[in-house]
């Protein structure tokens, strides 16, 4: 391979490196594919959906409350209240008979007054609400946090996700190389099992020559077909990451595998990564909770209004009918510290929630810097492999004509072909190994856009 073609290769991967490649490949829309349809996501989502009814939720605490509310009662027997009435009113009323010449006034029963109310309704509609809460107050900013930290949540796999789905398609590309080139190689000693039956029809070679080409010959049909179904598998674990049928098509643009990339610049570092904000929020709603415990010293305050009826009998009517109203208020005096050991227990999560974030933080910049050094070790590898597979294309072309002209084993061509094969599926590996080294980048850096 000449200088030139080495410099150009140089110039195509230190633009895929800083960003510049041009129009969306299919590999973009394989990866809105995967965060569309993957199944993992999916669950994530319902998980964000779920903390976002549960926000709903916690506001609707903040509303009145209404609540229909009714008992009815039958009852017999059970304790009483003797209500002497007929000794104190008959002396009453016999007196004022004798008075009046009359029976106006009638003689009264001594009265017994059943405790349990019988066939007794009592139907209500109850309507209240907090009017000072801070527990309702702060349950809702904690609701609020938890969202924040299922998106980061979502976003994390779905960033976990996008490395995946672009390394399952460069090593798809790579097993697509391999075949074509294990399928070059056959065709060459395809051509060298011609060759020597031709030189054995006219006795330049012997039959051993033969042999060994046909022996070749087998042995890279079986790595041929081991090439193709490793292929299939890699097809298949590509439609796995993008829920489609495991032997659906799928588009390799190999001119966009050598430039498509990411910027792999550490300019700002890891700060982007949603594992940090995750501690972060988590870090934030260990302090809501901190503050939440030390506001049960505020005391609670709500209302309500009761419309209804009661009666015996099932009467309604101007005296069954009622409303009640009042104000309630709960403060808590003294609990033996509960409130305050609590609000400890919050103030050490947030201390530990910090120390955790600064570990992660030291942990993603090692892996930052440990996948750069990756990158520009896997372009090296790559300009090596491109450099040592020109040598290996000139040296078999060169044995081949030695061989053509009786001065060169066959073994010796052989050999020479062998180093050609490996040194093409060398260059495929390599310039696979850069993108999912960008790749790798890319997911250390958060950088991929993923709205």
């Amino acid at each position: 391979m000449s200088t030139k073609i080495i410099i150009i290769s140089s110039l195509m991967l230190l633009q895929s490196a800083l960003g510049f490649a041009g129009s969306k490949t299919a590999l973009d829309g394989y990866v809105e594919t995967a965060l569309a349809n993957n199944t993992g996501v999916k669950q994530q989502q319902f998980q964000l959906d779920r903390a976002m009814q549960a926000l709903s939720e916690a506001r609707t605490l903040f509303l009145p409350s209404v609540t229909a509310m009714g008992n009815y009662t039958k009852a017999g027997g059970g304790r009483t209240i003797d209500f002497p009435i007929g000794d104190l009113l008959n002396p009453v009323y016999g007196t004022l008979n004798q008075l009046t010449a009359s029976n106006k006034f009638p003689q009264l029963e001594n009265a017994s007054i059943l405790l349990n109310p019988d066939n007794f309704y009592d139907l209500k509609v109850r309507t209240a609400m907090p009017l000072v809460n801070a527990e309702v107050y702060y349950n809702k900013k904690i609701k609020q946090q938890a969202i924040s930290l299922q998106q980061a949540s979502v976003n994390v796999y779905k960033r976990s996700l996008v490395k995946d789905v672009k390394t399952a398609y460069y090593q798809y590309y790579q097993s697509l190389q391999a075949i074509a080139i294990y399928r070059e190689a056959l065709q060459l000693v395809d051509r060298n099992v011609t060759m020597n039956e031709s030189l054995l029809r006219n006795g330049v070679r012997n039959g051993t020559a033969l042999t060994r080409a046909r022996a070749e010959q087998q042995k890279i049909a079986a790595q041929l077909t081991a090439a193709e179904n490793n292929s299939r598998n890699a097809k298949a674990y590509f439609n796995f990451l993008l829920n489609r049928q495991l032997d659906a098509d799928v588009v390799v643009d190999t001119a966009a595998v050598a430039q498509y990339g990411t910027n792999t610049s550490s300019a700002n570092g890891v700060a982007a990564r949603e594992e940090l904000q995750q501690l972060n929020i988590s870090r934030n709603m260990y302090g809501l909770s901190a503050q939440m415990q030390r506001a049960a010293a505020v005391p609670k305050l709500s209302t309500f209004l009761d419309v209804g009826s009661q009666g015996f009998d099932w009467a309604f009517n101007d005296k069954s009918r009622y409303y009640f109203f009042g104000v309630s208020m709960e403060w808590s005096l003294f609990a033996w510290g509960q409130a305050h050991y609590k609000a400890r227990q919050a103030d050490l999560n947030v201390q530990e929630t910090n120390a955790r974030y600064d570990q992660a933080e030291s942990a993603y910049k090692l892996q930052l810097v440990q996948a750069e050094n990756n990158y520009k070790t896997a372009v090296a590898s790559y300009l090596s492999a491109m450099a040592q597979e020109d040598l290996a294309a000139k040296y078999y072309n060169d044995q081949l004509k030695a061989y053509r002209e009786g001065a060169l084993l066959y073994i010796e061509l052989l050999d020479a072909q062998n180093q050609l094969t490996a040194a093409r599926l060398q260059t495929a590996a390599a310039i696979a190994a850069v993108q999912i080294a960008i790749a790798e980048t890319e997911r250390n850096t958060a950088s991929y856009p993923l709205n």
